[in-house]
């Protein structure tokens, strides 16, 4: 039964090689479609895998079978039980190394300022996914520690981090791209072994993380060009001067 949650998990990496390689072979075509626009666009191909992982976690309330493999794990898991605390910190480690990365010179597709503003709207629409459906679903964790079980936080984050890790990188290393998402599976997986989640709440969890920044990336074109019309509307610009054997500044504010 641990293998399978590990197996589901590494179908969702397999999935995103499949999708990352036709997708790079439709943007790297030699005709029209090459363009910068084509990374931000959000076709049903870069859905597929985020919505089908989101409906498999979601059916698991309807469907017996689905929650009654949630229960056979969590009995499973709970003869090999193995608790950590990493998987606070793990799911953070693939945004980390993004910057790391870049610090040490290995460059992403966005500066600083850009990768920041789209990293932290994929945050605000995780949370405003997560949060809300907790509070509706209200489904009891496996340890009764609460009723705020699906989807997880933890893996929302994790796999929000990982596919943000691949975004930036995808273009220029691809193996490198896909370094981030053993933490996240490492995320999601302890976060069961650790009694916190179903099988069926990670699953949707990395649903939701995925499909935040592939979001995210769709929106950063509207927020750098509102960005872009503020500054243009508003430019400054401090000016010395010398005038009658002094010397000043002149201070300038155009709309």
């Amino acid at each position: 039964m641990i293998s399978k949650i590990i197996s589901i998990l590494f179908l969702i990496i397999v999935s995103k090689i499949s999708i990352a390689q036709n997708s790079l072979m439709i943007e790297k075509r030699p005709d029209t479609t090459l363009n910068t626009a084509n990374v931000y666009k959000l076709n049903y191909r870069k859905l597929i895998l985020p919505t089908s992982l989101i409906s498999i976690g979601a059916i698991s309330f309807a469907i017996p079978g689905m929650k009654r493999l949630d229960v056979a794990t969590k009995i499973e898991v709970s003869h090999h039980r193995s608790k950590t605390t990493l998987d606070n910190y793990t799911q953070y480690f693939p945004a980390v190394m993004v910057y790391g990365l870049n610090l040490a010179g290995v460059k992403g597709k966005h500066n600083f300022k850009d990768r920041t503003i789209i990293y932290v709207t994929s945050q605000l629409i995780s949370a405003a996914i997560v949060t809300p459906a907790k509070s509706i679903t209200a489904e009891e964790r496996p340890d009764r520690s609460n009723k705020k079980s699906f989807p997880s936080g933890h893996a929302t984050t994790a796999f929000s981090t990982a596919h943000f890790m691949y975004r930036e990188y995808r273009d220029d290393n691809l193996l490198l791209s896909f370094s981030g998402y053993p933490f996240a599976i490492f995320t999601s997986v302890y976060r069961v072994f650790n009694d916190k989640h179903w099988v069926t709440d990670v699953v949707a969890g990395a649903g939701v993380g995925i499909l935040s920044t592939e979001l995210a990336y769709w929106l950063y074109p509207k927020f750098s060009s509102f960005i872009n019309v503020k500054n243009k509307k508003s430019n400054s610009i401090v000016v010395p001067y010398y005038q009658s054997q002094k010397f000043g500044l002149s201070y300038q504010l155009s709309f």
